[in-house]
């Protein structure tokens, strides 16, 4: 995609609230715990690195994550918080597995008005598909029609919105950014 994240990291510091929806990384095909236990492969490890470096150096650390009870989500947010550490509160959900869209943006009603970023580490279709939705009209139609194919693994999609997040609604945020992980190389 040649995303140029200093140039969006530059867009996102006029805003006050920035929303980061993030598909998880790389997993196995089939595992032995069904869908829901697919465990990342060594390649997803390294997406989930790469990707937290690079929000960290954009300074978009998240102060809350919202993450899917998922194994393979789990383990992406595992590894992403050996760089973002403490700072960020963190819940899983079951309902980011199996609740669809809804569950997206209800998460969006839990965040304290103090919290600047958010993140919600989810699934495929339900990740592109809610960021279609919450993007504003405004938004550029050439990102939006990146989202029409669905978030690679680990791909991040950037929002950002002057009002806190239990105001978001569909249409509410501003499309910064749809990045794949090859962006924050």
């Amino acid at each position: 995609m040649g995303v140029n994240p200093n140039k969006v990291a530059k867009r996102a510091k006029g805003y006050d609230h920035i929303l980061i929806v993030m598909r998880h990384a790389k997993a196995e095909p089939f595992g032995a715990e069904g869908d829901y236990g697919r465990e990342l492969t060594s390649k997803g490890l390294k997406q989930a690195k790469k990707v937290a470096k690079g929000l960290a150096e954009m300074k978009l650390t998240p102060d809350a994550i919202a993450c899917s009870a998922a194994t393979r989500a789990r383990q992406t947010l595992g590894k992403m918080l050996k760089t973002f550490g403490d700072k960020p509160k963190v819940d899983y959900h079951q309902s980011l597995y199996d609740g669809g869209m809804q569950a997206v943006f209800d998460e969006l009603t839990h965040v304290k008005d103090k919290a600047r970023v958010l993140m919600v580490l989810g699934h495929e279709p339900t990740v592109s598909i809610a960021s279609q939705w919450l993007a504003s009209s405004d938004s550029d139609p050439e990102r939006l029609d990146l989202l029409n194919l669905g978030l690679q693994t680990a791909g991040v999609v950037i929002f950002g919105s002057d009002k806190p997040f239990k105001q978001w609604q569909v249409h509410s945020g501003d499309l910064l950014a749809v990045m794949s992980s090859s962006d924050f190389d």
